[in-house]
């Protein structure tokens, strides 16, 4: 009987562990979910920010009567203020600093309200240069989107200030802090909250160059 030749075996399939699809699979529910919120919240913001480069620059709309509203540009320094007091929490949580982390993130949370405040400031000084919501399309964008954003970010600030109630809770008492420090359940919030974070104020710098050019 004439012997099989010798063909040299295929691969196997890789392994899902190995592939995009297993390091998807192996990321925390609570990640995973909160990855495809942003790529949704992404895809609506580049759509508005296509509608209202399009409405600049392809409509009859003169640029540049107007100076660009200064709070906007002072709300944008608070929020990379609060990015950086937020980045310090995943390291005060693995210093075993309960009292430092709940500074922190309550210096977090009053920067986010700033920022929240500052927005309002914008809209008004929008208003007095004669730029309302329900006027020319252009303005109208600039208040939907920064709006937009504004409630995106307080999605993020309900969710810090609970956070910062857990937190405030083990401070106060020594075994609810030792409790506290040795969940990983809470560290894995923290790490919600910072990516979220950043996001939110990522999305905001480039909304913020946006709208310096086309404004």
């Amino acid at each position: 009987m004439p012997s099989e030749p010798n063909h040299p075996r295929r691969p196997p399939f890789s392994a899902p562990s190995t592939s995009a699809l297993g390091r998807l699979e192996r990321l925390p529910p609570a990640l995973l979910m909160l990855y495809f919120g942003l790529a949704a919240i992404t895809i609506m913001f580049a759509m508005l920010v296509a509608s209202y480069a399009y409405n600049r620059l392809g409509g009859s709309t003169v640029r540049g009567l107007h100076p660009f509203p200064r709070y906007f540009s002072l709300s944008t320094l608070v929020l990379l203020a609060s990015s950086y007091t937020v980045a310090q929490s995943r390291r005060l949580y693995l210093a075993d600093d309960v009292a430092a982390l709940v500074r922190g993130l309550g210096a977090t949370l009053l920067l986010a309200c700033i920022f929240a405040g500052l927005q309002v400031l914008g809209w008004r000084e929008l208003q007095q240069q004669g730029i309302f919501f329900s006027g020319e399309a252009g303005g109208t964008y600039v208040y939907l989107i920064s709006a937009l954003h504004v409630a995106h970010l307080l999605g993020g600030m309900l969710f810090l200030l609970v956070l910062l109630l857990r937190a405030l809770a083990a401070a106060r008492d020594a075994v609810r802090g030792l409790v506290f420090i040795r969940d990983p359940y809470q560290l894995r919030q923290l790490r919600l909250l910072s990516t979220y974070w950043h996001f939110i104020d990522v999305l905001w710098i480039l909304l913020f160059i946006v709208f310096l050019c086309l404004y």
